[in-house]
């Protein structure tokens, strides 16, 4: 019966959960063979064959080339079809936006860079964000309809009430009430926004150093500091989209900063942040302090003191510094209690293996609860990967879905 066809149980959604576990296979291993696709899902050969001759049908796989080194004429090998979908990603800052287009593969195959400086943009932000994307697709050979879906990452969070950005006074001509109304009727495709600490832990969580954790923190140190808090397995975003905004948290050795709102910063961002470094490696005679953004002189100062990691006074300004990120870390494990810290952002990772383990020590000694403390394994955007693994996981789950 036609009412029936999609119940739990039914042949046709069987099929479909088969043929999703055959297509993840494929994404996770690359080209496989039928036996191997058989062996891998537990379904007879026979079964395997109906399943690959659907998909190619449909055309979610192709039929590649075949296996070698073994007695016999080769068997042949199937994989996802790359041109199966695509979806974006965006990375926005202050300074640029920063798109790419990913196949369903996950393989970047189109990237542009649109430079924003000033304070007030000369071009409105709904063509700032469609100039980007169109440099992406056309980088990648497309057209704007071949994009699935499109996930855009900024600072702070567009509050779910008033739809306004919120945490992110930085952000220049991101603030108007009715933005996401003016992307949406610009944009062919469906348009998600997440804060883009949280598209890192999404980088992290997938391909990086926090795989296979269900819970854990990420710090994130470069245009500003923020954490992204991941529980159970998912994204904790806050009954306003805040969760994590650390930077206001106040935290011992900072003066007390009130009507944070209004100044963009706090407690924490003030003793750690990136734009901190530079100040500090002057106060301990670290230098010279290299010219130029502070988000740059904080990462060639940090990289520094870890090469020269034994000698004074770079072994005084690492140790300085790593207190000072405990000291705001502290607060975060006491309440959350997380079985993993990832240390993210360039203001963190050039400080290397000689400032996590500092920080890890000084955290043993601050706080009660004792996560282990790593440094991010991605490293090239991580909030565009971000991006672009949250916009591709959905794509997936809807192209991929056969029992419609």
């Amino acid at each position: 019966m036609a009412g029936t066809a999609g119940t739990p149980g039914t042949p046709r959604v069987l099929r479909a959960m088969n043929d999703r576990a055959a297509l993840d296979l494929l994404l996770e291993h690359g080209p496989l063979s039928r036996t191997r696709i058989g062996k891998l899902t537990g379904l007879s050969k026979p079964t395997a064959s109906q399943l690959l001759a659907r998909l190619e049908a449909a055309g979610l796989v192709l039929a590649g080339g075949t296996t070698e080194g073994r007695p016999g004429p080769g068997a042949q090998l199937y994989e996802v079809n790359p041109a199966a979908a695509y979806a974006a990603g965006l990375d926005v800052s202050a300074d640029r936006l920063l798109a790419a287009v990913a196949d369903v593969t996950g393989r970047t195959v189109g990237r542009y860079e649109l430079p924003t400086p000033g304070r007030r943009p000369a071009v409105p932000v709904v063509q700032q964000v469609t100039d980007a994307l169109d440099g992406a697709v056309k980088a990648a050979g497309l057209v704007r309809d071949d994009v699935h879906r499109l996930v855009i990452g900024t600072p702070g969070a567009f509050d779910p009430g008033t739809g306004r950005l919120r945490y992110a006074s930085h952000l220049p001509g991101w603030h108007s009430p009715t933005l996401l109304e003016e992307l949406a009727a610009a944009l062919p495709m469906p348009v998600e926004y997440e804060n883009d600490v949280n598209l890192a832990a999404v980088a992290e969580q997938r391909l990086g150093a926090a795989r296979g954790h269900g819970d854990f923190v990420l710090l994130w140190n470069q245009e500003g500091l923020g954490a992204a808090l991941v529980l159970g397995g998912r994204l904790h975003r806050g009954w306003t989209g805040g969760a994590g905004e650390v930077g206001f948290l106040p935290v011992p050795g900072a003066p007390l900063v009130r009507k944070v709102s209004r100044t963009g910063s706090g407690g924490f961002q003030e003793l750690a942040g990136a734009q901190a470094v530079p100040r500090l490696a002057s106060e301990l005679g670290v230098g010279p302090v290299p010219s130029g953004p502070y988000t740059e002189s904080a990462a060639a100062l940090l990289a520094t003191a870890a090469e020269r990691s034994g000698d004074d006074p770079y072994r005084r300004f690492l140790q300085t510094y790593a207190t000072r990120l405990a000291t705001g870390l502290a607060s975060l494990t006491s309440v959350l209690d997380p079985e993993l810290v990832v240390l993210s952002g360039t203001a963190l990772t050039a400080g290397g293996e000689p400032l996590r383990a500092l920080v890890q020590a000084e955290l043993e000694e601050l706080a009660a609860s004792r996560p282990r403390l790593v440094l991010g394994g991605v490293t090239a955007d991580p909030v565009l990967r971000g991006a672009l693994e949250s916009a591709l996981a959905t794509t997936r789950d809807e192209v991929f879905d056969t029992s419609r």
